[in-house]
């Protein structure tokens, strides 16, 4: 496709219709073709001395390699291509190494612009739509998501943590989990671990290095105890603050498993069926109970006094959590577990037992009210993207999925500006 010569000085040469086209500094477009796949642009690097694809220093080239193609954003349904043969170079640092473009990233047979396109649309989209949309397969959408986020990814995310949260995610069967690390203060996840143990936990703590970790001054956490061995062991001056739903979570389960007992222990069918049917009137905040729920509660008053001790015990720790004086809570909270303690309601004597235990932690959330809620919420959008995945068979494409929707990347695609109508 040549320029016509002679034409009026105000038509655009073609060359420049497409250097706009392609949006890249530091690139010449030297020619465009209409190919039966679509159209070609012909570009050379605008810089005359090549630079290292590994390192990106410049470094002197010596010979060059074939022609290739990238893909690059299309015009409605034509395709466009961006055709030049790269120089080898050789690289103190890295040896011989083809040459960085401008238009691409090393290795990569998509520019720039596209690959940011793909990972705007992965964002708020299923892969399988997204490689429909864009013409790739189904792992290529996965690729170039992985390098968009080793591209955009903030490098800082590690510096000058305060307040962390640490929480599991449950990616596969057979025990394949992700450890997440967020940071409480701009709401994102930092770091991303394959396993839960506290090794794996350790490894982030490593990462950060002594000044890092002598930054951190509080990690909010569930109850699990190596998360909490990993803490102790690598940010012994760090506050530990446990959740409160998983503080909580242990009346519930205490009560449901009184309510299970007694119901295998009911003489009468029916009583033992009533009971069955009560676990969410048990349950369930005073505030949602329906009328329902509230003669279901009476009836257990009235005729199973084990059971009804064992809901007012629930009701009593999460009143003791609810409490906003510091000092007062924490005296309620003594109190539920001396009752607890000497309540004759197994459930609730481990239960009482385990508060004990992290008492310290527990004491923390009373003083800084900070939760593991935001870890959880992100967990919930966690598995809304893998849902959408259709499941995910390696924790390096599930990790490259949660930052780029949860790591704070904003992208902003190559479309054009609306126009006032």
């Amino acid at each position: 496709m040549q320029d016509q010569p002679g034409g009026p000085t105000k038509t655009m040469r073609t060359t420049t219709v497409f250097q706009r086209i392609l949006g890249v500094s530091r690139t010449l477009v030297r020619g465009v073709e209409l190919e039966e796949k679509g159209v070609v642009m012909e570009v050379s690097p605008g810089n005359r001395r090549p630079r290292c694809g590994g390192c990106g220093k410049r470094a002197p080239g010596y010979d060059t390699g074939g022609v290739r193609d990238w893909r690059h954003l299309g015009i409605g349904s034509v395709r466009i291509w961006v055709r030049y043969a790269p120089r080898r170079v050789e690289c103190a640092a890295c040896g011989v190494r083809t040459e960085r473009m401008p238009w691409a990233e090393t290795g990569s047979m998509f520019t720039l612009a596209f690959e940011e396109m793909v990972a705007y649309l992965a964002q708020g989209t299923d892969q399988t739509k997204v490689a429909k949309l864009m013409g790739i397969a189904w792992q290529t959408v996965g690729s170039i998501v992985e390098r968009v986020v080793a591209r955009c990814l903030d490098p800082e995310r590690l510096k000058g943590l305060r307040t962390i949260g640490v929480d599991e995610f449950g990616y596969r069967k057979r025990h394949r989990y992700l450890t997440l690390v967020v940071d409480h203060e701009k709401k994102r996840v930092i770091w991303t671990g394959k396993g839960r143990s506290a090794d794996v936990l350790k490894e982030f703590f490593d990462l950060l290095g002594p000044e890092g970790r002598q930054s951190i001054a509080t990690v909010t956490v569930d109850l699990a105890g190596s998360y909490t061995k990993a803490i102790k062991e690598s940010v012994p001056s760090a506050t530990i603050c446990y959740d409160r739903f998983h503080v909580q979570k242990l009346a519930s389960e205490a009560v449901d498993e009184v309510r299970r007992a007694e119901v295998n222990q009911a003489e009468d069918a029916a009583v033992g069926q009533d009971l069955k049917h009560s676990r969410f009137a048990l349950l369930r905040n005073p505030w949602n109970l329906t009328k329902k729920d509230s003669e279901k509660l009476s009836v257990i008053q009235a005729t199973n006094l084990r059971l009804y001790r064992a809901y007012l015990l629930k009701e009593a720790l999460r009143d003791s959590l609810d409490c906003l004086h510091p000092e007062k809570a924490m005296g309620k909270l003594r109190q539920w577990l001396a009752w607890a303690s000497r309540s004759k309601l197994k459930p609730f004597v481990r239960a009482a037992k385990t508060v004990r235990k992290h008492l310290a932690g527990v004491a923390a959330y009373l003083l800084s009210r900070l939760t593991n809620g935001f870890t959880e919420g992100i967990n919930n959008r966690i598995r809304v993207i893998a849902r959408r995945a259709y499941g995910f068979h390696s924790a390096e494409a599930l990790a490259a999925k949660i930052f780029l929707n949860c790591g704070g990347i904003q992208l902003e695609p190559a479309l054009p500006s609306p126009t006032p109508v």
